[in-house]
């Protein structure tokens, strides 16, 4: 039997956030086993804790979707990092996508993005994004539709107001369709800019087994580089942007994403949160 632990991440309130499944002991499971357990949690993201390759690291760690393994994510390594941080200071934590160091204070985990975001090219049409989340193209902003890559990838599309925001919903067969002319993208990140450092936003992604996810890290922290490209940054400083996530689905969560920009490039990205332990408990090796 391991021992798991289930924490409502992205939040201090429990049932609130973004849950989160950590799986301990590891390091004798097979690919297919954590598959097969994620499978069972079935939640957003499991994460699966093994012995570091590096005695300096925290641990090793691999992330698992309900139907594949992903490189990076931001709520497995908050949750992750606040669950074995045991009084530190500091976690670092040996992902697929490259070492990721967490600083903590006062129950809140921050991350540093362990990749820069980068542009894809393919941008499917407008108006077929707009179908996809089942709205007109007349309810999207003229802000240019961006498909962005930092391990994982995302379609980032703003939308006009928060109302419009609510009534989205996915739709088939045009989600499809639109994640199919994106490449390997298959997730979309709908957002309204609530203030000049704030925002509301929702993720789609149910080719990876998630309809719609309470709270996102790693898109939160791909985010950067759309708002630097939509010239929502400074050339050169540090901007702090609150988001808001899971509101319609009853899961509130609150993210905290900070951006170091230097002559109109990002130099690095840093993503913070809270999270709440919410059940502990034992599950048999598949």
């Amino acid at each position: 039997m391991l021992n798991f632990h289930i924490y409502d991440v992205f939040t201090d309130t429990p049932f609130n956030g973004n849950p989160l499944a950590i799986v301990e002991g590891a390091d004798g499971l097979t690919t297919a086993q954590m598959q097969t357990i994620a499978r069972q949690f079935n939640l957003s993201e499991t994460i699966f804790v093994q012995t570091p390759d590096d005695p300096a690291h925290t641990a090793k760690v691999r992330i698992f979707f309900p139907t594949a393994e992903i490189p990076f994510a931001g709520h497995p390594t908050i949750g992750c990092a606040i669950h074995l941080a045991n009084g530190a200071d500091t976690v670092t934590l040996e992902e697929v996508a490259g070492l990721v160091p967490v600083t903590l204070h006062n129950n809140t985990a921050e991350f540093t993005a362990p990749k820069l975001p980068r542009a894809l090219p393919a941008i499917p049409d407008r108006s077929l994004v707009a179908a996809a989340l089942g709205l007109d193209p007349t309810d999207l902003k003229d802000t240019p539709i961006s498909n962005l890559e930092g391990g994982p990838s995302f379609l980032y599309v703003q939308i006009d107001s928060l109302e419009t925001l609510a009534r989205t919903r996915l739709s088939e067969p045009a989600f499809t369709r639109a994640t199919d002319a994106a490449g390997p993208t298959d997730a979309i990140y709908a957002y309204v800019l609530t203030g000049p450092s704030s925002a509301q936003a929702r993720m789609f992604a149910p080719h990876a087994g998630i309809g719609e996810d309470p709270a996102t890290g790693s898109a939160t922290a791909i985010f950067a580089a759309q708002l630097n490209a939509t010239g929502h940054l400074p050339a050169t400083g540090t901007t702090r942007f609150d988001l808001q996530q899971g509101v319609e689905m009853g899961r509130p969560s609150q993210l905290r994403l900070t951006i170091d920009t230097a002559e109109d490039e990002i130099t690095a990205i840093r993503v913070a949160g809270q999270a709440v332990k919410i059940a502990s408990g034992q599950i048999r090796i598949p």
